[in-house]
């Protein structure tokens, strides 16, 4: 048995000098190690061997197994690491060269003007609050002071769902019935409630079949215009720049009473005139108005003892004229070479 072994040493040395090559360690473990290699034969015929001997012959088979094993191993790593020398040594990398550009995500750009909305409205107080898509003729329409047969009903062209009673919201106002609801006409209320809306329209580059509303509400004791004028102020000058004028002209909503359209002085030409606020010098970006007597009281709030009042921003209409952006589909495009432009990197 120890000539055997001896004999299988002396010619792994043999072999090991004559490798120079992955398969030929491929061929070496075959040779020795594998299945019908010449080391894993030494225990194939352990039942031959008398019962006394069988315990020394199978720890010595095991310890020339584990010492041919790692002899041919080591080989292996050899082997291997020469390869990876002489690769190395044949290629160069030139670190003056331009590394490849990696898109990087970033939110959408409606995304961020969504953000900087909810931050000046938290910064003073208000709560944020999101709503259903799939929406109730109830709250949409109803709760508003718009029941069924009002001629607004058929402006905004709303996509009906089921029986006219269900239906993709057209406005997110439905969260504010919503919340005065749940605050059962004995809290007040701040918030905002940004979100998706649909109404039926052609797609062009200043409309959309679907868009994204900020609307707003405050109902407490006391309120006036004033201090809607006021909360616009901040709106204004937190959004477009500190120079930022407000002004309210006259408008009719059916859910406020006064109503108003709320302008922003031009932040173009400042107020000289220009093509973006059409030589006026403003610019429209919302509506607003005080909060209707008819929408209180079926909200579960009396009107003599609560007011408040509304506002609705147009989160395209913003995004566009805060960054130049005379497409509204852009907004919704996949194109990185054209959203690339509004991601949050270039405009922060």
């Amino acid at each position: 048995m120890q000539e055997k072994i001896n004999e299988i040493k002396n010619n792994l040395v043999i072999d090991l000098d004559k490798t120079k090559t992955i398969q030929d360690i491929v061929d070496l473990k075959a040779k020795y190690i594998g299945k019908n290699g010449c080391v894993t034969e030494l225990t194939k015929n352990m039942k031959d061997i008398p019962a006394e001997e069988r315990k020394s012959v199978g720890a010595l088979a095991n310890e020339v197994k584990v010492e041919v094993t790692n002899l041919i191993t080591l080989k292996e790593e050899e082997i291997n690491k020469a390869i990876l020398d002489e690769k190395l040594s044949k290629e160069s990398i030139d670190v003056t060269l331009p590394a490849t550009e990696i898109n990087a995500g970033a939110p959408n750009i409606l995304e961020r003007v969504v953000e900087d909305f909810e931050s000046v409205f938290m910064s003073m107080g208000y709560d944020v609050y999101d709503g259903p898509e799939i929406e109730e003729d109830k709250y949409n329409f109803e709760l508003l002071n718009i029941p069924k047969g009002h001629p607004a009903r058929d402006a905004q062209d709303t996509f009906y769902i089921k029986d006219n009673e269900i239906l993709l919201r057209s406005q997110t106002s439905p969260v504010q019935a919503r919340v005065m609801l749940e605050k059962k006409g004995v809290e007040s209320v701040r918030m905002i409630c940004p979100g998706k809306t649909y109404r039926r329209d052609d797609d062009d580059a200043t409309h959309s079949h679907q868009f994204m509303q900020i609307e707003g509400l405050l109902v407490d004791h006391d309120i006036s215009l004033s201090d809607l004028k006021g909360t616009c102020d901040m709106i204004a000058k937190k959004l477009f720049g500190s120079d930022t004028q407000t002004r309210f002209r006259p408008s009719y909503y059916q859910f406020t009473e006064p109503s108003v359209e709320l302008d922003i002085s031009c932040f173009n030409c400042k107020g000289k005139g220009c093509n973006i606020c059409k030589n006026t010098g403003w610019i429209t970006v919302a509506g607003a108005g005080m909060v209707h007597p008819n929408v209180l009281s079926m909200c579960g709030y009396d009107p003599s003892k609560w007011n408040g009042f509304a506002f609705g921003f147009g989160a395209e209409r913003c995004a566009m004229l805060k960054y130049g952006i005379n497409d509204i589909r852009t907004f919704y495009n996949t194109d990185l070479r054209e959203t690339r432009n509004f991601d949050r990197r270039e405009v922060e």
